[in-house]
C-alpha cells in the first residue's frame, strides 16, 4: 500500500514594520517632534510641531498613514517655496 499524502503547512505570514509616526519638523528642523494624528471620524489627518507649533491639516481615506499625512505636508512646503521662488523672478 502507498503512503498518504501528508498536508503541508502553510508559509509563515510576514510581517510588517511599522511605519513611523514621529517626524522632523520642516521649519524648525527638530527631529521627532512633528506628530501626525489621523481622526477617521471626520477624514481629517493633522501634523503638529511640538516645538514651534507649526500645523498642516489634511483630508483623508482609510488607505492614509501618518507618513502620507507628513509627505503631503512636505510637498506643500515645496510647492510654496518655488511658487514665491518663481513670483520674485518675474519680478526682476
Amino acid at each position: 500500500m502507498g503512503k498518504r499524502k501528508s498536508k503541508s503547512k502553510p508559509p509563515p505570514k510576514k510581517r510588517m514594520d511599522k511605519l513611523d509616526t514621529v517626524f522632523s519638523c520642516p521649519f524648525c528642523s527638530h527631529g521627532t517632534s512633528v506628530e501626525c494624528r489621523i481622526d477617521m471620524k471626520n477624514l481629517i489627518g493633522e501634523a503638529n510641531c511640538r516645538i514651534c507649533q507649526e500645523s498642516f491639516s489634511t483630508t483623508v481615506t482609510a488607505l492614509t498613514e501618518p507618513i502620507d499625512i507628513y509627505s503631503e505636508w512636505i510637498d506643500e512646503c515645496e510647492r510654496v517655496n518655488n511658487y514665491e521662488e518663481e513670483d520674485v523672478s518675474y519680478r526682476s
